[in-house]
């Protein structure tokens, strides 16, 4: 992937996450898009998105704010955050997404359930990063794969998340390269 150095993501924490996971999801966006990512918290009080019958927070709420805040020569948000996250139709979400947007958001709530395997916390840190790239996908319009093994397959359990590789299908690399062009003319 060509470097884009007039580009950046912002990775922005909300809540406790592990430098190691910032680092981990931050050498997964420069790998795959192409664009260097840089830590900065911008969005902290996220009480707002809260609902009392649900015991989680509504990612669109959070999506909605974040997208006020972009940064200059920033191109997209990825919040982090380790509250469960759930949108109306669906009992929960390991993350959403604007569809052609600039901002994503991610929990790692969901994401950090341990099996009895071997290096846990390296399973952990895959999927996590996992789904960031499939989030950030979403931004650069990459919609739902059918191929369960690329990167920007649909998920419904954690296994699906286990099961599916760290890379994009020919398919969606295509389209994504074909998205961070049009990226380089508009410019």
């Amino acid at each position: 992937m060509k470097n884009h150095v007039k580009h950046f993501i912002i990775l922005s924490p909300i809540g406790e996450i592990e430098v190691s996971i910032l680092t981990a999801i931050a050498h997964s966006m420069k790998r795959i898009f192409g664009f260097p990512a840089q830590i900065s918290s911008l969005l902290s009080d996220i009480s707002f998105a809260y609902d009392n019958n649900r015991n989680q927070y509504n990612s669109t709420q959070i999506l909605n704010q974040l997208s006020t805040r972009l940064p200059e020569n920033a191109s997209r948000i990825l919040a982090i955050t380790n509250v469960d996250l759930f949108i109306p139709i669906l009992t929960y979400v390991y993350g959403e997404a604007q569809l052609g947007g600039i901002s994503a958001i991610l929990s790692v709530h969901r994401l950090m359930e341990f099996s009895t395997q071997i290096n846990a916390d390296a399973i952990v840190s895959e999927r996590i990063c996992k789904e960031a790239i499939h989030e950030i996908g979403h931004t650069f319009n990459l919609k739902h794969c059918k191929d369960p093994a690329c990167i920007m397959h649909y998920c419904r359990c954690i296994s699906d998340v286990d099961c599916k590789t760290d890379q994009l299908c020919r398919y969606c690399q295509i389209l994504l390269t074909d998205e961070l062009k049009k990226m380089e003319k508009s410019e």
